[in-house]
């Protein structure tokens, strides 16, 4: 398989397995997003490590398949290459990005589906679409531009230029830069805490900011306040309340 879905102590990790580069064919878009539903549904998994190995995270799609479709092959194709990263993008559970390498086009798209991205030192991002006379095509012209302002986004995708740790950071492409050999340690660790945290209350944090920020203050608002309420009839919300009177703060254990 070249995407795999291993899953332990409540954190899922969506390894990508197609060397040397993990090149994103459409077989592995549709394993992505087949594993991405999976981790949606399933009550084990209670956040989401994405994951490329030791020495590249993804290096864009698989140029050579997208060199023999024509304009009616795409058009075919090219909401279910969408409808695949959008499906990570949506797993209502914390979603982190361990990035090695590189990761370009496709493989800079998918770090974007994440919620926090932890990035190798050595690493080197970018969108390099224009410069095979295309655009970014999975989300990134709105996903980079909504992360990090269109003028910043434009310059990416405009010239095409892969940028490295350093600046991904001082751009808030990426959050936290790492040494190469931490980055999956760390960004594990994060997912992990995170696992062990009330499920409904992240997965309402999660929403409220992903569709405030995809509409108007007022529908953000009401969503945030629906979420609020709503919680209030969660066993999580009584343990979290109980043990902060009982315990003091932060120490609330979650089923």
């Amino acid at each position: 398989m070249t995407v795999n879905l291993e899953v332990a102590e409540g954190v899922g990790v969506l390894r990508l397995d197609r060397p040397p580069m993990n090149a994103l064919d459409i077989a592995t878009q549709d394993r992505l997003k087949e594993l991405a539903e999976e981790a949606t549904r399933r009550d084990d998994v209670r956040a989401v490590v994405i994951y490329g190995g030791e020495k590249v995270f993804a290096a864009g799609a698989d140029i050579k398949e997208m060199q023999a479709m024509d304009h009616t092959a795409m058009v075919l194709r090219a909401r279910a290459l969408q409808d695949a990263f959008t499906a990570v993008a949506r797993i209502p559970k914390p979603v982190v990005a361990a990035v090695t390498g590189y990761a370009l086009g496709g493989g800079c798209e998918l770090a974007l589906c994440a919620d926090y991205r932890f990035c190798a030192d050595n690493a080197k991002l970018g969108q390099p679409e224009i410069l095979l006379g295309l655009i970014p095509g999975a989300g990134g012209t709105q996903r980079l531009s909504r992360l990090i302002g269109p003028s910043k986004a434009k310059d990416l995708i405009f010239t095409g230029r892969m940028v490295k740790a350093d600046e991904a950071l001082t751009l808030g492409l990426v959050d936290r830069v790492v040494p190469a050999a931490d980055v999956y340690t760390e960004a594990h660790a994060w997912a992990a805490r995170l696992a062990q945290g009330p499920a409904l209350a992240l997965r309402a944090a999660k929403e409220s900011v992903d569709v405030g920020l995809e509409s108007d203050i007022d529908t953000g608002l009401a969503v945030e306040r629906n979420w609020f309420a709503g919680l209030f009839a969660t066993p999580d919300r009584e343990t979290g309340m109980r043990s902060f009177v009982e315990e003091g703060p932060g120490k609330a254990k979650f089923l």
